[in-house]
């Protein structure tokens, strides 16, 4: 399973290879994004996820998505479950 993978510290790219994020952990069929990675204003210090289903690889220390980084940013969601 490409869950058991996946694993902290792991750079999070886009199809494109441009960075999304780093993984601070996976759980509930998401992968938590670090804090770190969280961007600017209102979404800085905040914790984002992104759901398993756009993982289609993990290539060494690298968790690459089906979709371009601009396009699977728009995928996170807050803790909640709502999007960023």
């Amino acid at each position: 399973m490409i869950t058991e993978k996946i694993t902290q510290n792991m750079e999070v790219i886009g199809a494109d290879g441009v960075h999304v994020g780093t993984v601070d952990g996976v759980a509930n069929g998401r992968i938590k994004l670090a804090k770190r990675d969280s961007g600017e204003g209102q979404h800085k210090n905040h914790e984002h996820f992104i759901h398993l289903g756009l993982v289609a690889d993990v290539e060494g220390q690298r968790v690459r998505l089906s979709a371009n980084a601009a396009v699977a940013v728009t995928f996170e969601e807050e803790r909640s479950g709502k999007p960023v």
